[in-house]
């Protein structure tokens, strides 16, 4: 038994914000079935290189497991009576269509809800639904004007956007969140209800302490490259073999990470005793510490800083790191019949993350798949 058995989810979405939603509901058990376009399906289908050995895009595998997939023409009234069936007898929508787009299909939220009244509707959009509307936008475009890019990157190099598509994964989180509490509501009052998320608003919330430094103190933040604007050394350092990442949270961690490089003299210089005096002298600090960093290699000095309670680690790249998550006994990875993913990171005591379905081939006759017995036991 899993935490989500029983929900069934009605799949309008594709790309990454939407399919990130379903998918991780459908790992907590909610039945999921991915509607597709006739003409070659989710987009993603057709996003590669790199390919699977089978040919698939890789693109598309990663959030798309867990699901049936179904072929439905919207654009003929038989397929949109067949849509609008489906999300009525699922009970839960999630959608990512430009606003406007499914009411017109005759599958917009007040119009189901007519016929469900505790309908679950989740949409997600690039700006809103109001004055953004009209505009379409991908994680970049939303990056670009939702300020990350603005703090991403050296200062003397041109902005740079975060190197996956991170506020449609944080869209998706939200959008997923949003679902489980209207479940909750639901099972409560009977009451379904509209979810609305959009990726501007979930990237000025991802912001965090950048955005309350703008909104509570009236600070605009810039680019710093690998460096924190409150914190030092909070950063990459150079090694005698690549780049090291130090995150010193405190004097106390400062004065051990002074002890390990052997100058334990620094942890007492009046430029750098405390944090905020490291901070106003982080350029003569990280001299001082990339002389001696650069003596040995980074795997070493990781371990030893470690070892001495300071955070540090190389900057591995994909295949190191999920070789260092396997060496850590965290099993990064999950097998569903022949199809190697990210497994999903929750770890649940009892009710744990299921692995039913591989990422499904187009199913191109269209075949809504029948509920299991168990799942609609608990509809």
């Amino acid at each position: 038994m899993t935490a989500l058995t029983g929900l069934r989810i009605a799949d309008f979405s594709r790309i990454l914000a939407g399919p990130l939603t379903t998918m991780l509901l459908g790992d907590l058990g909610a039945e999921v079935v991915k509607v597709e376009r006739p003409d070659g399906g989710d987009d993603t289908r057709a996003w590669g290189p790199p390919y699977a050995p089978d040919g698939g895009a890789t693109y598309f595998l990663a959030v798309n497991r867990n699901k049936h997939s179904v072929v439905m023409d919207l654009a003929t009234e038989e397929g949109r009576k067949r849509a609008q069936d489906l999300a009525v007898d699922s009970g839960i929508v999630v959608e990512n269509f430009r606003p406007g787009v499914m009411d017109r299909l005759g599958l917009g939220y007040e119009e189901l809800a007519n016929r469900r009244p505790d309908l679950i509707y989740c949409s997600i959009s690039a700006f809103g639904s109001d004055g953004g509307a009209s505009l379409p936008g991908y994680d970049l475009i939303v990056q670009a004007v939702g300020g990350l890019m603005s703090i991403t990157g050296s200062p003397d190099r041109e902005p740079q956007k975060v190197g996956v598509a991170v506020i449609d994964v944080i869209t998706g989180l939200y959008a997923a969140l949003g679902v489980v509490a209207a479940v909750r509501h639901r099972e409560r009052t009977g009451e379904g209800q509209r979810i609305e998320v959009d990726l501007l608003s979930c990237a000025l919330a991802a912001l965090s302490n950048q955005a309350s430094g703008y909104t509570a103190g009236g600070v605009v933040p810039k680019r710093l490259g690998n460096v924190h604007p409150s914190i030092a050394p909070y950063e990459t350092l150079p090694t005698g073999d690549g780049e090291l990442a130090v995150a010193v949270g405190n004097d106390r961690q400062f004065r051990s990470m002074c002890t390990v490089l052997g100058a334990p003299t620094l942890g007492s210089d009046p430029r750098f005793v405390a944090n905020a005096a490291r901070v106003a002298n982080r350029e003569a600090l990280r001299a001082e510490l990339s002389a001696r960093l650069t003596t040995d290699r980074a795997l070493v000095w990781a371990q030893r800083l470690n070892d001495a309670g300071v955070p540090a680690g190389p900057v591995n790249d994909i295949a190191a790191a999920f070789e260092f998550a396997r060496t850590l006994g965290l099993e990064p990875t999950v097998d569903i019949d022949g199809t190697v993913v990210t497994r999903n990171p929750l770890r649940m005591g009892r009710t744990p993350v299921s692995y039913r379905l591989p990422p499904p081939p187009l199913m191109e006759d269209g075949q809504v798949p029948r509920w299991s017995d168990q799942d609609a036991a608990g509809t």
